[in-house]
């Protein structure tokens, strides 16, 4: 890859990928710090890429997914989900974004304590889907189930 076409990439997609991050609830300043560095592992991991299975795009955007992961696992927020949970409506983030933690603590409290306790060793505790159904001695698919149900209970509420 040229030099021009990077320099191409990064007017193309920083806003994008800051804005991304920002949605997230991350600061500005972190924001700056995380969009800085993903293109700097963009960069570096060109060796690796491949354009016959993705495009440049799709392979930042699994920079900047890893990233904002690492970021939250680092400070002990909540996580995005991996790609085995694109089930999950990402209008999720926004009602989080939104609400107080009093009506979260309320509406976590609706659910059955199975469900509430799978989605605070995810959310809270920063453990995978396969971690907490372990911990909860519950199948992987199952809890995935689980998962998906209350997640949309807690939607329904808080929206």
């Amino acid at each position: 890859m040229t030099q021009q076409e990077k320099d191409q990439l990064y007017r193309d997609y920083n806003k994008k990928i800051f804005y991304y991050i920002r949605g997230k609830g991350i600061s500005e300043q972190d924001a700056e710090d995380m969009c800085a560095n993903i293109f700097v592992k963009f960069y570096n991991s060109l060796d690796n890429f491949d354009p016959n299975k993705a495009s440049p795009s799709t392979w930042l955007y699994r920079i900047t997914q890893n990233t904002v992961i690492d970021f939250f696992r680092q400070r002990k927020h909540f996580a995005e989900l991996n790609e085995e949970m694109v089930f999950i409506d990402q209008g999720f983030d926004d009602i989080l974004n939104n609400e107080t933690l009093t009506e979260l603590a309320q509406a976590l409290m609706k659910l059955d304590l199975r469900s509430r306790a799978l989605v605070v060793l995810v959310y809270y505790d920063g453990k995978t889907i396969k971690e907490a159904a372990q911990q909860l001695d519950m199948s992987y698919s199952n809890s995935k189930i689980i998962m998906k149900k209350a997640l949309s209970e807690l939607k329904q509420f808080l929206g």
